[in-house]
C-alpha cells in the first residue's frame, strides 16, 4: 500500500492574507472592548440613579458582551499563534471554545435579566425616563458603530460572527430602551420598562441558539454546516483513476479552517504533484476546505486496508 503524502497547495498569498485578516480585526477588538466597557459603567451608573430596569438590564448584558469580546478576541488572537510541537494544529480550537463560551454567558445573563424583571412586574417603582431615553440613545451609537467593525468577517468565521451578533443586539435593545421610556414619558405606565426587560431576553436567546449550535457541532468534530459532505464525496470519486472512497472525514479546525482526510482507492495510476495540486485547489475554491491529507492505495486483495472496512 503506498502512502503519498499530499503537498500544501497554499501558496505564501493565501496565508499573509489570512493573518492580515486576523491582525485587522484585532484592531476592531481593541476599540470595541474600550468603547462599550467605558460605555457600560457610564450606564450602570445611570441606570442605578434613574431607577430603570430596562436600563440596568441593557448595562448588564452589554457588561457580559463586553467580557464575550475580551474571550472572543483572545481566541483571535491565539489564530495568529505559530503550532507547536505538541499542539501541531496550533490554538486554532479555542475560538470554538470562546464561541461556547460566549453562547452560555448569554444563556446566564439572559436568566438574571428574566427574573430581575418579573420581580419590577410585581413591584412596580418610579424611574426618571429622560436620563434613560438618553443613555439608551448614545448606546444605539456605541454599540451599531462597533458592530460595523466586525461585518465582514461574520459570514466566515463563527467566532467574528459572535462578536457582531451580540454588538448588534446591543443596538436594537437599545432601540427598544428608547422607544418604552419615551412611552412611559407620555403615559406613565411603568409596567413597559420590565416588559421590555423580558422582551430582550427573547431576542438575546433568539440569537444564542443558532451561535450555541454550531460552535457545538464545531466541537464535537462535525461536518460544518456549509460543507456539502455528498458533493465532496461525488467530486473525488470521479476524480481519473478513482474507483473507491474510503474513510473520508471533514471536520473544523477552528472557526474559520477546514480540515479533510480521506482514503482513495486507485489501482491503475498514481497521483503525480500535479493532481495533488488540483485536488487541493478545488477542495480549498469549490468546498473551502484549507487542510486535505489524502492516502491513495492500488486496493489489493493481500493487503487490504483495514479502515475501508470501518468507514
Amino acid at each position: 500500500m503506498t502512502h503519498t503524502h499530499h503537498n500544501h497547495s497554499h501558496g505564501h498569498g493565501h496565508h499573509h492574507a489570512h493573518h492580515h485578516g486576523v491582525q485587522s480585526f484585532n484592531k476592531a477588538f481593541a476599540i470595541a472592548v474600550i468603547f462599550n466597557f467605558s460605555f457600560t459603567v457610564f450606564q450602570i451608573i445611570f441606570a442605578l440613579i434613574a431607577g430603570s430596569m430596562s436600563l440596568l438590564a441593557d448595562a448588564t448584558h452589554n457588561f457580559g458582551d463586553v467580557f464575550g469580546l475580551v474571550l472572543a478576541w483572545g481566541a483571535n488572537w491565539l489564530l495568529t499563534r505559530p503550532a507547536r510541537k505538541r499542539y501541531s494544529y496550533g490554538f486554532k480550537r479555542t475560538t470554538i471554545i470562546a464561541a461556547i463560551i460566549n453562547a452560555l454567558l448569554l444563556v446566564a445573563t439572559s436568566a438574571i435579566i428574566s427574573y430581575e424583571s418579573i420581580y419590577k412586574l410585581f413591584h412596580i417603582t418610579q424611574m426618571n425616563e429622560k436620563i434613560v431615553a438618553i443613555v439608551a440613545f448614545v448606546g444605539i451609537f456605541v454599540n451599531g458603530g462597533t458592530a460595523l467593525l466586525f461585518m465582514r468577517g461574520a459570514h466566515d468565521d463563527l467566532n467574528i460572527k459572535g462578536a457582531f451578533l451580540h454588538l448588534l443586539g446591543d443596538a436594537f435593545i437599545s432601540i427598544g430602551v428608547v422607544v418604552a421610556a419615551i412611552i412611559i414619558l407620555y403615559t406613565g405606565w411603568m409596567w413597559i420598562d420590565p416588559i421590555v426587560g423580558l422582551l430582550i431576553v427573547f431576542i438575546i436567546l433568539w440569537g444564542t441558539w443558532g451561535l450555541l449550535r454550531d460552535s457545538v457541532r464545531l466541537i464535537l468534530d462535525a461536518v460544518p454546516r456549509h460543507v456539502d459532505e455528498q458533493s465532496v464525496q461525488a467530486y473525488l470519486e470521479q476524480f481519473p483513476g478513482v474507483t473507491k472512497v474510503h474513510d473520508l472525514h471533514i471536520w473544523g479546525l477552528s472557526t474559520k479552517e477546514i480540515a479533510l482526510t480521506v482514503h482513495l482507492v486507485m489501482p491503475e495510476k498514481k497521483l503525480s504533484d500535479a493532481d495533488f495540486c488540483e485536488l487541493n485547489n478545488i477542495l480549498k475554491d469549490k468546498f473551502h476546505i484549507d487542510h486535505a491529507t489524502i492516502q491513495v492505495e492500488s486496493g489489493s486483495l493481500e493487503h487490504p486496508c483495514e479502515r475501508s472496512e470501518v468507514c
